[in-house]
Protein backbone atom coordinates (compact mmCIF):
# COMPACT_ATOMS: atom_id res chain seq x y z
CA UNK A 1 0.00 0.00 0.00
CA UNK A 2 2.84 2.35 0.91
CA UNK A 3 4.65 1.41 -2.36
CA UNK A 4 1.53 2.29 -4.44
CA UNK A 5 1.33 5.75 -2.87
CA UNK A 6 4.96 6.49 -3.73
CA UNK A 7 4.47 5.31 -7.34
CA UNK A 8 1.40 7.51 -7.78
CA UNK A 9 3.25 10.54 -6.43
CA UNK A 10 6.17 9.94 -8.88
CA UNK A 11 3.80 9.77 -11.86
CA UNK A 12 2.15 13.08 -10.87
CA UNK A 13 5.54 14.85 -10.52
CA UNK A 14 6.70 13.47 -13.89
CA UNK A 15 3.58 14.78 -15.64
CA UNK A 16 4.06 18.25 -14.14
CA UNK A 17 7.69 18.38 -15.31
CA UNK A 18 6.65 17.38 -18.85
CA UNK A 19 4.09 20.23 -18.99
CA UNK A 20 6.69 22.78 -17.80
CA UNK A 21 9.23 21.59 -20.43
CA UNK A 22 6.68 21.75 -23.26
CA UNK A 23 5.64 25.30 -22.33
CA UNK A 24 9.27 26.46 -22.25
CA UNK A 25 10.07 24.87 -25.66
CA UNK A 26 7.08 26.60 -27.31
CA UNK A 27 8.10 29.96 -25.86
CA UNK A 28 11.73 29.63 -27.10
CA UNK A 29 10.69 28.52 -30.59
CA UNK A 30 8.55 31.58 -31.30
CA UNK A 31 11.43 34.11 -31.88
CA UNK A 32 13.08 31.72 -34.36
CA UNK A 33 9.94 31.69 -36.48
CA UNK A 34 9.79 35.48 -36.41
CA UNK A 35 13.38 35.70 -37.96
CA UNK A 36 12.77 33.38 -40.90
CA UNK A 37 13.86 34.81 -44.29
CA UNK A 38 13.59 33.63 -47.85
CA UNK A 39 16.11 34.24 -50.64
CA UNK A 40 15.82 34.99 -54.31
CA UNK A 41 17.92 33.32 -56.98
CA UNK A 42 20.80 35.75 -56.40
CA UNK A 43 20.90 34.84 -52.70
CA UNK A 44 19.75 38.34 -51.60
CA UNK A 45 17.64 38.17 -48.43
CA UNK A 46 13.96 39.16 -48.86
CA UNK A 47 11.70 40.04 -45.97
CA UNK A 48 8.94 37.43 -45.51
CA UNK A 49 5.43 38.73 -44.75
CA UNK A 50 4.88 39.43 -41.10
CA UNK A 51 8.53 38.97 -40.14
CA UNK A 52 11.16 41.31 -38.74
CA UNK A 53 14.21 42.15 -40.90
CA UNK A 54 17.32 40.61 -39.36
CA UNK A 55 20.25 42.83 -38.47
CA UNK A 56 22.98 42.60 -41.09
CA UNK A 57 26.02 40.65 -39.88
CA UNK A 58 29.38 42.37 -40.27
CA UNK A 59 32.09 40.25 -41.86
CA UNK A 60 35.23 39.96 -39.84
CA UNK A 61 38.10 41.67 -41.64
CA UNK A 62 40.93 39.32 -42.58
CA UNK A 63 44.02 41.03 -41.28
CA UNK A 64 47.14 40.65 -43.39
CA UNK A 65 50.15 39.67 -41.28
CA UNK A 66 52.57 42.53 -40.79
CA UNK A 67 55.94 42.53 -42.52
CA UNK A 68 58.92 41.63 -40.37
CA UNK A 69 60.73 44.78 -39.26
CA UNK A 70 64.50 44.87 -39.70
CA UNK A 71 67.02 47.71 -39.86
CA UNK A 72 70.80 47.86 -40.26
CA UNK A 73 73.25 50.56 -41.40
CA UNK A 74 74.19 48.45 -44.46
CA UNK A 75 70.60 47.64 -45.47
CA UNK A 76 70.14 49.25 -48.89
CA UNK A 77 66.48 48.34 -49.40
CA UNK A 78 63.72 45.79 -48.86
CA UNK A 79 61.63 44.51 -51.78
CA UNK A 80 58.12 43.77 -50.51
CA UNK A 81 55.62 43.13 -53.32
CA UNK A 82 55.12 39.39 -52.71
CA UNK A 83 52.11 38.38 -50.62
CA UNK A 84 53.61 35.09 -49.38
CA UNK A 85 57.02 33.63 -48.64
CA UNK A 86 59.75 34.01 -51.26
CA UNK A 87 61.55 30.73 -51.97
CA UNK A 88 64.21 31.55 -54.59
CA UNK A 89 66.22 34.42 -56.10
CA UNK A 90 68.31 34.80 -59.25
CA UNK A 91 70.21 37.64 -60.95
CA UNK A 92 70.28 37.94 -64.73
CA UNK A 93 73.72 37.58 -66.34
CA UNK A 94 73.65 41.20 -67.55
CA UNK A 95 73.15 42.38 -63.97
CA UNK A 96 70.00 44.36 -64.77
CA UNK A 97 67.33 42.19 -63.16
CA UNK A 98 66.57 40.15 -60.06
CA UNK A 99 63.93 37.42 -60.25
CA UNK A 100 62.05 36.20 -57.18
CA UNK A 101 59.40 33.50 -56.92
CA UNK A 102 56.99 32.84 -54.07
CA UNK A 103 54.04 30.77 -52.90
CA UNK A 104 51.70 33.52 -54.16
CA UNK A 105 51.80 32.03 -57.69
CA UNK A 106 53.92 34.84 -59.11
CA UNK A 107 57.45 35.51 -60.30
CA UNK A 108 58.57 39.11 -59.79
CA UNK A 109 61.20 40.80 -61.96
CA UNK A 110 62.99 43.70 -60.23
CA UNK A 111 65.32 46.29 -61.76
CA UNK A 112 68.64 46.39 -59.92
CA UNK A 113 69.11 50.07 -60.78
CA UNK A 114 66.12 50.83 -58.51
CA UNK A 115 67.60 49.13 -55.43
CA UNK A 116 68.66 52.45 -53.89
CA UNK A 117 65.40 54.25 -54.69
CA UNK A 118 62.60 54.77 -52.20
CA UNK A 119 60.07 52.92 -54.37
CA UNK A 120 60.78 49.52 -55.88
CA UNK A 121 58.57 48.68 -58.83
CA UNK A 122 58.50 45.19 -60.28
CA UNK A 123 56.92 43.27 -63.13
CA UNK A 124 54.75 40.25 -62.36
CA UNK A 125 54.56 36.95 -64.20
CA UNK A 126 51.64 34.76 -63.12
CA UNK A 127 52.19 31.02 -62.73
CA UNK A 128 48.82 29.62 -63.78
CA UNK A 129 47.26 26.83 -61.65
CA UNK A 130 50.50 26.30 -59.72
CA UNK A 131 53.35 28.12 -58.00
CA UNK A 132 57.10 28.16 -58.57
CA UNK A 133 59.62 27.11 -55.93
CA UNK A 134 62.73 27.81 -58.07
CA UNK A 135 63.55 30.34 -60.78
CA UNK A 136 66.60 30.80 -63.06
CA UNK A 137 67.34 33.32 -65.82
CA UNK A 138 68.44 32.17 -69.27
CA UNK A 139 71.99 33.21 -70.34
CA UNK A 140 70.66 35.94 -72.66
CA UNK A 141 68.39 37.36 -69.89
CA UNK A 142 65.38 37.08 -72.22
CA UNK A 143 63.68 34.12 -70.54
CA UNK A 144 63.56 32.26 -67.25
CA UNK A 145 62.69 28.76 -66.13
CA UNK A 146 60.68 27.77 -63.07
CA UNK A 147 60.16 24.60 -61.11
CA UNK A 148 56.45 23.98 -60.48
CA UNK A 149 55.56 22.81 -56.99
CA UNK A 150 52.43 20.83 -57.89
CA UNK A 151 53.27 19.92 -61.48
CA UNK A 152 56.76 18.76 -60.39
CA UNK A 153 58.28 19.88 -63.67
CA UNK A 154 59.92 22.81 -65.49
CA UNK A 155 57.98 25.62 -67.14
CA UNK A 156 59.75 28.12 -69.41
CA UNK A 157 58.69 31.78 -69.65
CA UNK A 158 59.81 34.09 -72.45
CA UNK A 159 60.26 37.79 -71.69
CA UNK A 160 59.00 39.94 -74.57
CA UNK A 161 60.07 43.58 -74.27
CA UNK A 162 57.42 46.18 -75.08
CA UNK A 163 57.90 49.70 -76.46
CA UNK A 164 57.68 51.27 -72.99
CA UNK A 165 60.54 49.10 -71.75
CA UNK A 166 58.39 46.71 -69.72
CA UNK A 167 57.91 43.03 -70.48
CA UNK A 168 55.20 40.57 -71.34
CA UNK A 169 55.70 37.06 -70.01
CA UNK A 170 54.64 34.16 -72.18
CA UNK A 171 54.75 30.59 -70.90
CA UNK A 172 55.88 27.87 -73.31
CA UNK A 173 53.04 25.76 -74.77
CA UNK A 174 54.17 22.64 -72.92
CA UNK A 175 55.95 21.95 -69.64
CA UNK A 176 58.82 19.49 -69.39
CA UNK A 177 57.81 15.85 -68.74
CA UNK A 178 57.90 14.55 -65.16
CA UNK A 179 61.05 12.53 -64.50
CA UNK A 180 62.07 13.03 -60.87
CA UNK A 181 60.80 10.80 -58.07
CA UNK A 182 62.23 12.86 -55.22
CA UNK A 183 61.72 16.49 -54.23
CA UNK A 184 63.69 18.81 -56.54
CA UNK A 185 66.04 21.13 -54.62
CA UNK A 186 67.62 23.13 -57.46
CA UNK A 187 67.57 23.84 -61.18
CA UNK A 188 69.89 25.73 -63.50
CA UNK A 189 70.72 26.70 -67.10
CA UNK A 190 74.29 26.49 -68.38
CA UNK A 191 75.84 29.80 -69.44
CA UNK A 192 76.56 28.14 -72.79
CA UNK A 193 72.82 27.61 -73.27
CA UNK A 194 73.46 23.94 -74.07
CA UNK A 195 71.71 22.23 -71.16
CA UNK A 196 69.44 22.51 -68.12
CA UNK A 197 70.06 20.78 -64.79
CA UNK A 198 67.58 19.56 -62.18
CA UNK A 199 68.59 17.90 -58.90
CA UNK A 200 66.50 16.10 -56.29
CA UNK A 201 67.10 14.96 -52.73
CA UNK A 202 67.13 11.32 -53.84
CA UNK A 203 70.71 11.70 -55.25
CA UNK A 204 69.48 12.07 -58.85
CA UNK A 205 70.71 14.87 -61.13
CA UNK A 206 69.21 15.10 -64.61
CA UNK A 207 70.78 16.85 -67.59
CA UNK A 208 68.21 18.09 -70.13
CA UNK A 209 68.33 19.74 -73.51
CA UNK A 210 66.33 22.94 -73.95
CA UNK A 211 63.41 21.04 -75.51
CA UNK A 212 62.79 18.82 -72.49
CA UNK A 213 64.69 15.66 -73.49
CA UNK A 214 66.83 13.99 -70.84
CA UNK A 215 70.45 13.77 -72.02
CA UNK A 216 71.94 12.07 -68.94
CA UNK A 217 71.19 10.99 -65.40
CA UNK A 218 73.78 11.28 -62.61
CA UNK A 219 73.67 9.32 -59.35
CA UNK A 220 75.58 11.34 -56.74
CA UNK A 221 75.92 8.34 -54.36
CA UNK A 222 75.77 10.77 -51.43
CA UNK A 223 72.80 9.07 -49.68
CA UNK A 224 70.92 12.38 -49.87
CA UNK A 225 71.59 15.61 -51.75
CA UNK A 226 71.43 18.94 -49.94
CA UNK A 227 72.48 21.19 -52.86
CA UNK A 228 73.51 21.06 -56.52
CA UNK A 229 74.36 23.73 -59.10
CA UNK A 230 75.92 24.51 -62.48
CA UNK A 231 79.22 26.42 -62.53
CA UNK A 232 79.10 29.96 -64.01
CA UNK A 233 81.33 28.84 -66.90
CA UNK A 234 78.67 26.30 -67.89
CA UNK A 235 81.04 23.33 -67.98
CA UNK A 236 80.51 21.73 -64.57
CA UNK A 237 77.73 20.36 -62.40
CA UNK A 238 78.42 19.86 -58.69
CA UNK A 239 76.55 18.39 -55.73
CA UNK A 240 76.92 17.96 -51.98
CA UNK A 241 74.97 16.12 -49.33
CA UNK A 242 75.26 13.61 -46.52
CA UNK A 243 78.91 12.77 -47.28
CA UNK A 244 81.74 15.21 -46.33
CA UNK A 245 82.73 16.07 -49.89
CA UNK A 246 81.57 17.97 -52.97
CA UNK A 247 81.51 16.05 -56.24
CA UNK A 248 82.03 17.83 -59.56
CA UNK A 249 81.28 16.50 -63.06
CA UNK A 250 82.01 17.94 -66.50
CA UNK A 251 79.17 17.96 -69.05
CA UNK A 252 80.89 17.38 -72.39
CA UNK A 253 79.73 18.34 -75.88
CA UNK A 254 81.28 17.79 -79.31
CA UNK A 255 82.72 20.66 -81.37
CA UNK A 256 79.51 20.68 -83.38
CA UNK A 257 77.49 21.23 -80.16
CA UNK A 258 76.05 17.74 -79.71
CA UNK A 259 75.92 16.18 -76.27
CA UNK A 260 78.71 13.68 -75.69
CA UNK A 261 78.92 12.50 -72.05
CA UNK A 262 79.14 13.41 -68.38
CA UNK A 263 82.49 12.61 -66.77
CA UNK A 264 83.82 12.96 -63.21
CA UNK A 265 86.06 16.03 -62.93
CA UNK A 266 87.23 16.43 -59.31
CA UNK A 267 86.14 16.34 -55.65
CA UNK A 268 86.50 18.79 -52.78
CA UNK A 269 87.59 16.66 -49.81
CA UNK A 270 88.47 17.68 -46.29
CA UNK A 271 85.31 18.43 -44.30
CA UNK A 272 84.63 16.05 -41.41
CA UNK A 273 80.84 16.07 -41.80
CA UNK A 274 78.17 16.52 -44.48
CA UNK A 275 78.28 19.63 -46.67
CA UNK A 276 75.19 21.86 -46.61
CA UNK A 277 75.97 24.14 -49.56
CA UNK A 278 78.63 25.49 -51.93
CA UNK A 279 79.12 28.26 -54.47
CA UNK A 280 81.37 29.20 -57.40
CA UNK A 281 83.11 32.49 -58.13
CA UNK A 282 82.17 34.11 -61.41
CA UNK A 283 85.16 32.64 -63.30
CA UNK A 284 84.70 29.19 -61.66
CA UNK A 285 88.31 29.34 -60.38
CA UNK A 286 87.26 29.49 -56.73
CA UNK A 287 84.68 27.55 -54.74
CA UNK A 288 83.40 27.87 -51.18
CA UNK A 289 81.73 25.19 -49.05
CA UNK A 290 79.92 25.22 -45.70
CA UNK A 291 79.64 22.06 -43.62
CA UNK A 292 77.92 20.52 -40.65
CA UNK A 293 81.39 20.42 -39.05
CA UNK A 294 81.04 24.16 -38.28
CA UNK A 295 83.43 25.57 -40.89
CA UNK A 296 83.41 27.16 -44.31
CA UNK A 297 86.26 26.55 -46.73
CA UNK A 298 87.76 28.40 -49.70
CA UNK A 299 89.16 26.30 -52.57
CA UNK A 300 91.31 26.95 -55.63
CA UNK A 301 89.61 24.95 -58.39
CA UNK A 302 91.74 26.28 -61.26
CA UNK A 303 93.49 22.92 -61.66
CA UNK A 304 94.32 20.45 -64.42
CA UNK A 305 91.84 17.83 -63.24
CA UNK A 306 92.33 15.75 -66.40
CA UNK A 307 95.89 15.20 -65.15
CA UNK A 308 94.48 14.13 -61.76
CA UNK A 309 95.41 17.42 -60.09
CA UNK A 310 93.30 18.05 -57.00
CA UNK A 311 91.87 21.44 -55.95
CA UNK A 312 93.87 23.38 -53.34
CA UNK A 313 92.41 24.24 -49.95
CA UNK A 314 93.14 27.94 -49.39
CA UNK A 315 91.36 28.68 -46.12
CA UNK A 316 89.29 27.07 -43.36
CA UNK A 317 87.18 29.39 -41.19
CA UNK A 318 85.01 28.46 -38.15
CA UNK A 319 81.40 29.67 -38.43
CA UNK A 320 77.93 29.13 -37.02
CA UNK A 321 75.88 26.62 -39.00
CA UNK A 322 72.50 24.92 -38.84
CA UNK A 323 70.48 22.55 -40.99
CA UNK A 324 69.94 24.29 -44.31
CA UNK A 325 72.81 26.78 -44.02
CA UNK A 326 73.69 28.44 -47.32
CA UNK A 327 76.93 30.00 -48.55
CA UNK A 328 77.57 32.55 -51.31
CA UNK A 329 80.79 33.99 -52.73
CA UNK A 330 80.90 37.34 -54.51
CA UNK A 331 81.63 37.16 -58.26
CA UNK A 332 85.14 38.62 -57.70
CA UNK A 333 85.76 36.09 -54.87
CA UNK A 334 86.53 38.82 -52.31
CA UNK A 335 83.58 38.29 -49.93
CA UNK A 336 81.75 35.25 -48.57
CA UNK A 337 78.33 35.22 -46.89
CA UNK A 338 77.05 32.38 -44.70
CA UNK A 339 73.52 32.15 -43.33
CA UNK A 340 72.38 30.13 -40.35
CA UNK A 341 68.72 30.25 -39.41
CA UNK A 342 67.67 33.90 -39.73
CA UNK A 343 71.16 35.41 -39.46
CA UNK A 344 73.85 36.27 -42.04
CA UNK A 345 77.59 36.71 -41.53
CA UNK A 346 79.94 38.19 -44.16
CA UNK A 347 83.65 37.34 -44.30
CA UNK A 348 86.68 38.56 -46.21
CA UNK A 349 88.28 35.80 -48.28
CA UNK A 350 91.64 37.58 -48.03
CA UNK A 351 91.83 37.51 -44.23
CA UNK A 352 89.08 35.06 -43.28
CA UNK A 353 87.83 37.63 -40.75
CA UNK A 354 84.12 38.12 -40.08
CA UNK A 355 83.42 41.74 -41.01
CA UNK A 356 79.63 41.98 -40.83
CA UNK A 357 76.85 40.22 -38.95
CA UNK A 358 73.14 40.70 -39.66
CA UNK A 359 70.89 39.14 -37.00
CA UNK A 360 67.17 38.41 -37.34
CA UNK A 361 67.08 39.51 -40.97
CA UNK A 362 63.83 37.63 -41.65
CA UNK A 363 60.91 36.28 -39.62
CA UNK A 364 61.68 32.74 -40.82
CA UNK A 365 64.82 30.80 -41.76
CA UNK A 366 66.65 32.17 -44.79
CA UNK A 367 65.86 30.25 -47.99
CA UNK A 368 68.22 31.91 -50.48
CA UNK A 369 71.39 34.02 -50.42
CA UNK A 370 73.19 35.66 -53.36
CA UNK A 371 75.60 38.40 -54.43
CA UNK A 372 74.70 40.45 -57.49
CA UNK A 373 76.80 40.09 -60.63
CA UNK A 374 78.48 43.49 -60.10
CA UNK A 375 79.69 42.80 -56.53
CA UNK A 376 77.64 45.71 -55.17
CA UNK A 377 74.91 43.95 -53.22
CA UNK A 378 74.11 40.88 -51.15
CA UNK A 379 70.46 39.76 -51.21
CA UNK A 380 68.61 37.21 -49.12
CA UNK A 381 65.07 36.09 -48.36
CA UNK A 382 63.24 34.01 -45.79
CA UNK A 383 59.75 35.53 -45.64
CA UNK A 384 57.75 37.84 -47.95
CA UNK A 385 60.57 40.38 -48.30
CA UNK A 386 63.86 40.41 -50.18
CA UNK A 387 66.54 42.25 -48.19
CA UNK A 388 69.30 44.03 -50.12
CA UNK A 389 72.60 44.83 -48.35
CA UNK A 390 75.55 46.91 -49.51
CA UNK A 391 78.62 44.72 -50.06
CA UNK A 392 80.90 46.79 -47.81
CA UNK A 393 83.11 43.75 -47.15
CA UNK A 394 83.76 43.43 -50.87
CA UNK A 395 84.70 47.10 -51.20
CA UNK A 396 87.10 46.88 -48.22
CA UNK A 397 88.72 43.73 -49.61
CA UNK A 398 89.11 45.37 -53.02
CA UNK A 399 90.84 48.37 -51.45
CA UNK A 400 93.27 46.14 -49.52
CA UNK A 401 94.01 43.91 -52.54
CA UNK A 402 94.65 46.87 -54.85
CA UNK A 403 96.91 48.54 -52.30
CA UNK A 404 99.03 45.38 -52.12
CA UNK A 405 99.20 45.08 -55.90
CA UNK A 406 100.34 48.71 -56.20
CA UNK A 407 103.25 48.01 -53.87
CA UNK A 408 104.40 45.10 -56.02
CA UNK A 409 104.12 46.62 -59.52
CA UNK A 410 106.73 48.76 -61.24
CA UNK A 411 105.03 49.10 -64.62
CA UNK A 412 103.71 52.64 -65.04
CA UNK A 413 100.74 51.62 -67.19
CA UNK A 414 99.66 48.91 -64.74
CA UNK A 415 100.20 51.30 -61.84
CA UNK A 416 97.90 53.91 -63.37
CA UNK A 417 95.20 51.33 -63.98
CA UNK A 418 95.45 50.00 -60.41
CA UNK A 419 95.37 53.52 -58.98
CA UNK A 420 92.13 54.23 -60.83
CA UNK A 421 90.59 50.96 -59.64
CA UNK A 422 91.68 51.75 -56.08
CA UNK A 423 90.14 55.21 -56.29
CA UNK A 424 86.85 53.77 -57.57
CA UNK A 425 86.74 51.12 -54.83
CA UNK A 426 87.52 53.65 -52.09
CA UNK A 427 84.89 56.08 -53.40
CA UNK A 428 82.29 53.32 -53.49
CA UNK A 429 83.09 52.32 -49.90
CA UNK A 430 83.04 55.95 -48.69
CA UNK A 431 79.71 56.57 -50.42
CA UNK A 432 78.13 53.57 -48.69
CA UNK A 433 79.50 54.41 -45.25
CA UNK A 434 78.74 58.15 -45.50
CA UNK A 435 75.19 57.46 -46.66
CA UNK A 436 74.59 55.36 -43.56
CA UNK A 437 76.05 58.00 -41.28
CA UNK A 438 73.67 60.52 -42.83
CA UNK A 439 70.71 58.19 -42.30
CA UNK A 440 71.66 57.60 -38.67
CA UNK A 441 71.97 61.35 -38.01
CA UNK A 442 68.50 61.91 -39.48
CA UNK A 443 67.10 59.26 -37.14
Amino acid sequence: MEFSAVLALSLILGALLALVFAAGFKKNKQPEQEQTTTTTGDESPVKAPGTKRPKPQQRAKKERPQQHSFTHPLLASALKSHSSNVTCLDFSSNGKYLASCADDRTVRIWSTKDFLDRDHKCLRANVELDHATLVRFSPDSRAFITWLANGETIRIFKMVKKEDGTFNFKAAPEDFPQRHKGIVINIGIAATGKFIMTASVDTTILIWDLKGEVLASINTNQMSTSYAAISPCGRFVASCGFTPDVKVWEVCFTKSGEFKEVTRAFDLKGHSAGVYSFDFSNDSRRMVTVSKDGTWRLWDTDVEYKKKQDPYLLRTVPCSVSEGSRIAISPDARAVAVCTGRDVCVYSTTSGEKEEEFQGVHSEDITDLKFDTNNRFLVCTGDRAVRVFHNATGYRSAVRDLQELLKKTSNDGVKLRLQQQLKDAQNALDTVLNAHKTDQNKQ
